[in-house]
């Protein structure tokens, strides 16, 4: 069976509340059977789905995920959760965002650099790549991330700090390193103890935390993109499904979840309810601090209707990963939205993920 059996209870309760018909169970369906399609057609070989609206919920798994609790690797929606790992410093006062980088990263110096702060790190303004230019051979070689950060401090910016956007796994990752400088835990543990532990996010790891590397679904490594190793034979050694990968956690992509606990992740913003972050930390997290005429950013979230599908509010946040996932959740209709599949976000467009989304984007608004 490649259509895997969801909630019945959720099911049932939500055939004779109200708010049913507000959800539009037709639409949900359609969004499912993109999923189911596209696994059968031998697109996808794993997919889930998870939508809730306050207290319903609806929810699927596909192909070879064995139910709704499988794990998936995130590739960016990591951004977010391990941002706000290092939030919760910034509740204890440990920095603010106007702090450069190098008061923390004091060999990050020279050629412009004393003008980046840690804003500018969460909002991709800080004219740090995307990827270094070793990226291929650090993975070679199983470089571990302390020495992926060494090769960041030094790469050449590409701009001015704080004038323009790009999006920068770097920034993200001496974020992080920054997170592991001040608590004193690597940003594995971090993320555990301060993001998955305390939202009850029992089926997550960042890296391979508690579980083996079968525990969870492997991503169709030959669409991939070039970084991640995608077709290329030789790169199977680093690529997203090998142990090297797997375990390494890196804050940019490394994070695993289950779609129901993305949606505890994203609850806990939606619903401002201080498990992990303050409520004032929350929302500005989840505002854009990018000036007009840059693409909208929250501190590690995407923001905005760019944020989600069309039909979404301004006030959408969420992220979407390069191994096929997307999440997002919408305070104007209180819903959260988790399609996690295996099939990489460059093989195809459009992608089996987001014509799902959108379905979804249209059931609830």
């Amino acid at each position: 069976m490649h259509r895997r059996t969801f909630l019945q209870a959720s099911l049932a309760a939500m055939t004779t509340a109200p708010l049913f018909a507000a959800l539009r169970q037709q639409q949900l369906d359609e969004a499912a059977t993109i999923l189911h399609n596209a696994v059968t057609s031998g697109q996808v070989t794993a997919a889930s789905i998870f939508v809730s609206q306050r207290q319903l919920a609806f929810m699927r798994a596909f192909g070879t995920a064995p139910d709704i609790n499988a794990m998936f690797l995130l590739g960016s929606i990591s951004k977010p959760i391990c941002m706000t790992a290092l939030m919760t410093l910034f509740d204890r006062g440990e920095f603010k965002l106007s702090d450069p980088l190098q008061k923390f990263i004091p060999q990050f110096q020279g050629d412009g650099r004393e003008q980046v702060t840690m804003q500018h790190l969460l909002t991709h303004t800080s004219g740090l790549p995307d990827q270094l230019p070793e990226n291929d051979a650090l993975r070679a070689k199983h470089a571990p991330l302390t020495e992926f950060a060494d090769h960041a401090t030094r790469v050449p910016l590409g701009f001015t700090p704080g004038t323009k956007y790009s999006y920068a796994s770097m920034g993200i990752l001496l974020a992080a390193r920054v997170a592991e400088l001040i608590s004193g835990m690597d940003i594995l543990t971090l993320v555990d103890r301060t993001v998955l532990q305390p939202l009850g996010m029992t089926r997550s790891a960042q890296g391979l935390g508690r579980f083996a590397i079968t525990d969870f679904v492997p991503v169709q490594t030959d669409r991939a993109a070039p970084e991640a190793g995608g077709g290329d034979a030789s790169a199977k050694n680093w690529d997203w499904n090998s142990p090297y990968w797997r375990k390494l956690g890196a804050p940019w992509g490394g994070t695993h979840c289950s779609a129901p606990d993305i949606a505890k992740f994203l609850g806990e913003f939606l619903n401002e309810q201080g498990k992990v972050v303050k409520p004032a930390t929350a929302s500005l997290m989840t505002t854009n601090h990018n000036p007009p005429g840059l693409e909208s950013r929250g501190l590690g979230f995407d923001v905005g209707p760019a944020a989600s599908s069309p039909g979404c509010s301004d006030k959408t946040f969420g992220h979407t990963g390069s191994t096929g996932t997307i999440a997002w959740a919408d305070p104007a209709t209180q819903t959260t939205c988790v399609i996690l599949t295996s099939l990489p976000a460059r093989a195809i467009t459009p992608h089996p993920r987001d014509l799902a989304s959108t379905k979804v984007a249209a059931a609830v608004n």
